[in-house]
């Protein structure tokens, strides 16, 4: 089935008896044997599942990267010449890499696999003349469903009888509060999908109320079903390191081939050395460029990060999204479920004489109080507010109760939120009816806009209604405590409307004599309610989160711009704003309507003025993302609902949310909130810098050292001195040594100033200039020293394998100190204490230790030609290398004394510059975070 049949008319803008001709369906039901039929036509009815990933296949995505591609061809190379010792160190490192950050991911998945709904939709259905409950795969369209209060919406149905019928569609529309359904209305082609009150949706929730319907849409043809396919068509952007990382992988390999071209011909044409040997020392040189433990150093690093944001709540299902939402420079998020409790809350209540209370408790637990201006009522008005709660838990379907240690909740969200009003005010819904058994009931219909129950009490039937305040104001002719005046009532509720809130009035009266005892048929024809008392104003609102407000101050401070997407009201999402100090006023708010023509570069625009976007439909979120990666932003999408996937797809890293999200939401994204809570994606954010800043540490110290050993080996061949390391030895030294060190680097803390900086535009180099000079400094101090040493020991009369031993020594002894240097790229290596981070000191001193245990093992003196080393050289190896944090120091206070003075505009990303945010506080970056890319 499609959205309309074959004459291409949408099922919500026909005649009930259209639908069902158009089905060749029957109001009484399908028979089993057209069932059979048509479900063998359509299929089952349920969406097509994923492939769950496999492990291999999370193992083989881990050599999806350029560098494991380079490393590769060396491994290939070392066997061809008949080095198989090198090509096993370079096979090992390989499968180290696949296997940890394989596992890391293999969990990740697992984890969020586990968060997926298991429960099976049941549906009840009319079959072969009698009703039946089926599972909700086995229905098929024009199969008769029955729907009741609580139960999930099995398929798309057209309504063809309600009775107080209200859907909770945030799932798909975002609106927070349930939408009526009327089998009589009748909407045009142009209808958005949040407005089509003849029509349930597969996947929503009835929030109250009865009704019945023909399916029309079962599988992927439902709406939720369409949504699922337009996020496998919609492509995902690729998270920064990746592209750093390919881009330095490309300059590497480049330098790499024109390095080893250069020696090979300088030796061979200009010094006339053997072509064999000269072969040796080109592949000497590329083992040197390469860094070879980096792949692993990153994989690690990540893993760290992983596992710091899962115990902040945040699940990565992709290992390379860690560092993406630290880059990340705007947060799209949609407003219910994420931003707020998506709970309906009583938060404000005013009695008729205009005194106004503060409702305290978040959601539908019922801890909290009620206060006036902090502090609690008069025994006047704490009388009003009983008779207040008393009327509301009466007329009222809902249901809360405590099981266990939490609270369990069933009915339209207004009913329960009254439910946990007055169990704050001492009011329980089961001792109220109990003395004041029901005898009547108007349900809510949107025509009437009110409800009532009639209750037998000790002074008569009495009648209790909730409604909308322009109803039930016009239903009375007193008001308890306080001077009967209409306009005054309806001011007093419009403001509270303005204010954001949802304002039902509550009133109470005598029962007519022709009410008492009967339950109203929902017509109308038994004439609404007159003669009664109004007894106040309740204001109820879905409450932001708690600490949100505080997250997206921090946001905006870490330079990270936030903007709310919604499909609730303008108004509602405009109040929502205010409390969580994201907007101010009516200019900060664009609606769908205005978005409906609007071309990129316009979309671009309204995204520099607008924080809040409200009534947007699923295709108008999706084209804002995508125009905010087309100006350069680096987006983060948040969403719980199936309406949200093709977002999250299609931004730079899709967050969905782990408790109240949706499958399909959760399988489109990278990054899973288990706790639903925005302040969770800043602490995040927080980790994705922290992790950044670990992997440049890394590269620097792999890099710096790799750079090290090239000009060892340059300047060896240059001055026609034997091989100063053999490919083994170096190897020893990038793998071993050096990669103890950086996987230990992997775990260093944070500097403590992460989220006080804006993020790195996403197409900044890894090698900014701070690092290129960094690392030249301390390549020229490896390599140039590293070359007198070594020509020194061979004038001292040692033999080639002895000066190599020690010179091997040496380039260790060099990596334990330049460890010290890459901790931090401003603050100085002596006021960085290594008890800070316990675990890089464990990896430094382990390194050494084994190196010397290579030296002294003879399996070590076999395979990397070591021995041990005299005590005196150990002293004069130890202060040459120290040599390299004199150097680096200096250097860091040039570059303070270079870049302290740089101003917010010149330290700042072009991302930050080009979207100004309220709140931004424009601190001044550290030199390490100037934009180094002249």
């Amino acid at each position: 089935m499609a959205a309309a049949d074959a004459d291409g008319e949408p099922w919500h803008s026909r005649d009930i008896e259209e639908v069902y001709d158009a089905l060749a369906a029957d109001p009484e039901g399908l028979g089993s044997e057209e069932v059979a039929r048509r479900r063998a036509e359509y299929g089952p009815n349920r969406l097509p599942q994923p492939k769950p990933v496999t492990a291999w296949q999370v193992l083989l995505r881990q050599f999806r990267n350029p560098l494991i591609y380079i490393l590769g061809v060396a491994a290939l190379v070392s066997v061809g010449i008949g080095e198989t010792t090198d090509a096993a160190f370079i096979a090992a490192v390989l499968l180290v890499n696949a296997l940890v950050g394989g596992l890391q991911e293999w969990r990740a998945e697992r984890s969020s696999q586990a968060l997926r709904q298991l429960i099976r939709t049941r549906a009840t259905v009319v079959r072969d003349g009698e009703v039946r409950d089926v599972d909700g795969e086995e229905l098929v369209p024009g199969d008769v469903v029955l729907l009741e209060s609580g139960s999930r919406v099995p398929a798309d149905v057209r309504l063809s009888s309600t009775r107080g019928l209200e859907v909770d569609e945030s799932a798909l529309t975002g609106e927070s509060e349930p939408a009526s359904k009327r089998e009589a209305w009748r909407g045009d082609e142009a209808t958005p999908l949040g407005d089509r009150r003849n029509a349930a949706y597969a996947g929503t929730v009835v929030a109250r109320g009865r009704g019945r319907g023909v399916v029309v849409e079962t599988g992927a043809d439902t709406v939720v079903g369409r949504l699922a396919e337009d996020v496998t068509a919609v492509e995902g952007g690729k998270p920064p390191l990746v592209a750093r990382m390919e881009r330095f992988t490309r300059i590497v390999g480049l330098a790499v081939l024109a390095a080893a071209a250069a020696t090979a011909l300088l030796g061979i044409f200009v010094r006339q050395y053997d072509a064999v040997e000269m072969f040796l020392f080109a592949v000497a040189l590329a083992v040197s460029a390469i860094p070879e433990g980096l792949p692993v150093g990153i994989t690690v690093a990540l893993g760290v990060a992983s596992r710091r944001m899962a115990a902040v709540g945040v699940i990565v299902r992709r290992l390379v999204a860690v560092e993406g939402l630290g880059s990340c420079t705007l947060i799209a998020s949609d407003k219910t479920g994420t931003l707020t409790a998506n709970e309906l809350t009583a938060k404000r209540v005013r009695l008729p004489d205009g005194a106004d209370f503060e409702v305290t408790g978040e959601g539908y637990d019922p801890a909290g109080e009620v206060l006036r201006d902090g502090r609690p009522p008069s025994p006047a008005h704490e009388d009003e507010l009983t008779r207040l709660a008393t009327a509301a838990v009466l007329c009222n379907e809902g249901d809360l109760h405590r099981r266990g240690d939490e609270w369990v909740r069933r009915g339209d969200p207004t009913d329960v939120a009254l439910l946990a009003l007055g169990r704050k005010l001492g009011v329980d819904r089961g001792s109220a009816v109990a003395s004041r058994p029901q005898v009547g009931e108007t349900p809510f219909e949107p025509e009437r806009r009110y409800a009532a129950t009639v209750h037998r009490t000790a002074d008569g039937d009495r009648t209790f209604v909730k409604g909308a305040p322009e109803r039930v104001i016009e239903m009375c002719t007193d008001a308890a405590g306080g001077e009967f005046s209409r306009s005054t009532l309806r001011s007093r509720a419009a403001e509270m409307a303005r204010d954001g809130y949802r304002v039902l009035a509550v009133a109470e009266g005598a029962a007519p004599r022709s009410r008492a005892g009967s339950e109203a048929s929902g017509s109308g024809d038994n004439g609404d309610p007159d003669d009664l008392t109004l007894l106040g104003l309740i204001g109820l609102i879905d409450p932001p989160r708690p600490g949100v407000a505080d997250a997206i101050a921090a946001a905006r401070r870490a330079g990270v711009a936030v903007t709310m997407i919604t499909g609730d009201h303008p108004e509602t999402a405009l109040a929502v704003a205010r409390t969580i100090g994201l907007a101010d006023s009516d200019d900060e708010v664009t609606t769908g309507a205005e978005l409906a023509d609007a071309t990129d570069d316009e979309l671009a625009e309204l995204l520099d003025a607008t924080r809040v976007f409200a009534r947007v439909s699923p295709d108008q979120k999706l084209a804002l993302v995508r125009a905010a990666r087309n100006a350069g932003h680096y987006v983060a999408v948040t969403g719980d609902g199936v309406n949200d996937a093709p977002a999250l797809r299609q931004a730079n890293i899709g967050i969905a949310m782990g408790k109240t999200g949706t499958d399909v939401a959760r399988d489109a994204a990278e990054l899973v909130i288990s706790d639903d809570d925005f302040a969770t994606i800043v602490a995040g954010i927080k980790q994705g810098r922290v992790a950044f800043d670990n992997v440049r540490k890394i590269v620097f110290l792999l890099v710096s050292t790799g750079a090290g050993e090239v000009v060892l080996v340059l300047s060896s061949l240059a001055a026609g001195l034997p091989l100063p390391l053999l490919p083994v030895q170096i190897l020893w030294l990038n793998l071993v040594t050096n990669g103890i060190q950086d996987v230990a680097l992997a775990f260093e803390p944070e500097e403590g100033d992460v989220l006080e900086r804006p993020p790195r535009p996403p197409d900044e180099r890894i090698f900014n200039r701070v690092m290129i000079e960094r690392t030249v400094v301390s390549a020229l101090v490896i390599g140039v020293i590293g070359f007198g040493a070594f020509d020194w020991l061979l004038d001292r009369g040692l033999s080639e394998a002895a000066a190599r031993n020690h010179l091997l020594l040496l380039i260790v002894l060099f990596e334990i100190v330049n460890i010290g240097n890459a901790r931090s790229e401003t603050t100085s290596l002596f006021r960085l204490s290594p008890l800070r981070s316990p675990i890089l000191l464990t990896g430094t001193v382990a390194a050494l230790l084994i190196h010397v245990g290579a030296m002294y093992l003879p399996a070590g003196q076999r395979v990397l030609g070591t021995a041990p080393v005299a005590g005196e050289l150990w002293l004069v190896l130890a202060a040459t290398a120290a040599t390299i944090a004199v150097a680096i120091e200096l250097h860091k206070l040039s570059w303070r004394a270079r870049y302290s003075s740089a101003s917010p505009s010149e330290s700042r990303p072009r991302s930050e510059k080009r979207h100004s945010d309220p709140g931004d506080t424009g601190e001044t970056r550290g030199p390490d975070d100037a934009k180094q890319e002249e």
